[in-house]
């Protein structure tokens, strides 16, 4: 019970200091405003891009390792002299792999042919992405279905004129809904629809099947030539849920070595690529902003802490009397430090909970200006406001040492 007294009184102080020094009291409270702001602000828009991109990367398949022509990153100096006269993966690679592969769970082989133009009956879209796979695409990407389905092993094989469309396509070739069973014009050629990607909307890296259009890839086989390098063909391998991207990796760069007689020593004609290295880029970029972040956000705090450091004195040198007439009445010298330090305290969670609710509108904001929204993290919000607690005990430890020292009888007699 006196500790909740001891604390109710400690608020209490704090906010009479509030209101008797209102501009001195909220300029020293702005400086920790500004500081647990620009923390929590930064911490929350980062983790926001972060959840955001990684959600893009997911797409790309967990687990998944991309045999291409180009590496998605490169360490130091980016050689493409030595990119440009490497081969694009063939089928014969493909077949390889599939044959050989102890590690893979599943293996695709992708193309990516230049945006077309869709037509059905009067509807047409314009610049639909359209891309070619083989039969196990469904097992090494990410994606569901609003309506209708993948394609049949048969259909894979045969080359069937049949393909999946994104989510706007149909909305703009069936404004009237059902699209599965219709055939579309495609290159020329008619094609049924036998499914439809569910809405996904566009995301920070351009990944989405919303105005994809997939065919069978030995359908394309039939109209274009699919090892062609202006359709950046690559193979997917999605390894085996209980082994690691290394391994699978280890394993298809070995086989790769040996499929195009690659000797001992010898580098490489072919880029392993993974969603891992993506994310390991990320983490890098987000951590230095995160640390600038931190510096800028603690600094500013720092600045708002002097501030209540100097509030405290000032409680001091105004509260000398009744401080030795508290002494006087036997309070011991821990309560009085108590009493100033959790005064202190108080004055920095106003400066938070103001440095907060700045953050919480500033999410409505940037919703309302820019339709971004970020996202509050708890564990931002629980640092923001332990930071605060510490700067107050930091700011007022030393007020309240020097007003527990206080001698009682001189204490009394100070005006």
């Amino acid at each position: 019970m006196i500790v909740l007294k001891l604390i109710r009184e400690s608020f209490l102080f704090a906010y009479d200091a509030l209101r008797q020094n209102k501009l001195r009291t909220m300029l020293s409270l702005l400086g920790v405003s500004i500081g647990i702001f620009t923390i929590i602000a930064v911490y929350s828009a980062v983790d926001t891009l972060r959840n955001n991109l990684q959600k893009s990367v997911n797409k790309l398949g967990n687990n998944s390792i991309y045999v291409e022509k180009w590496p998605w990153v490169s360490e130091g100096d980016f050689p493409w002299w030595k990119y440009m006269q490497r081969p694009v993966p063939k089928l014969r690679d493909y077949e390889q792999l599939r044959r050989r592969s102890q590690t893979a769970k599943a293996i695709a082989y992708e193309i990516s042919i230049d945006n077309r133009t869709v037509k059905y009956g009067s509807n047409t879209v314009d610049g639909a992405q359209i891309d070619a796979v083989s039969h196990e695409h469904d097992k090494v990407r990410n994606f569901d279905f609003a309506d209708g389905r993948y394609f049949t092993d048969i259909e894979s094989r045969t080359g069937a004129p049949v393909t999946i469309i994104g989510f706007d396509i149909a909305e703009n070739l069936f404004p009237g809904g059902d699209a599965i069973g219709r055939q579309i014009k495609i290159m020329g050629r008619k094609l049924t629809v036998i499914g439809v990607f569910d809405k996904q909307g566009e995301d920070m890296l351009g990944i989405s099947t919303d105005k994809q259009i997939l065919l069978p890839l030995n359908f394309a086989k039939n109209v274009i030539d699919i090892q062609n390098e202006k359709y950046g063909p690559s193979i997917v391998v999605r390894g085996y849920d209980n082994l690691s991207d290394d391994e699978v990796e280890s394993e298809i760069k070995g086989l790769m070595r040996s499929i195009h007689s690659i000797r001992p020593g010898a580098e490489e004609d072919f880029s392993l690529n993974k969603s891992s290295v993506i994310t390991n880029q990320l983490d890098k970029l987000f951590g230095v902003v995160n640390v600038a972040g931190g510096i800028i956000g603690i600094f500013s705090v720092l600045v708002g802490g002097f501030g209540i450091a100097n509030i405290m004195f000032v409680s001091v040198k105004e509260r000398t009397n009744i401080i030795g007439i508290q002494k006087s009445l036997g309070a011991k010298n821990y309560f009085i430090l108590l009493q100033f330090l959790l005064e202190s305290v108080a004055l920095c969670i106003m400066g938070g909970l103001i440095g907060l609710l700045m953050v919480y509108l500033g999410t409505f904001a940037v919703q309302a200006a820019a339709g971004v929204q970020i996202e509050l993290f708890a564990k931002n919000v629980i640092n923001g406001m332990s930071i605060s607690v510490i700067i107050g005990i930091i700011s007022g430890i030393i007020p309240a040492y020097f007003a527990s020292k206080l001698d009682p009888v001189e204490a009394i007699r100070t005006n």
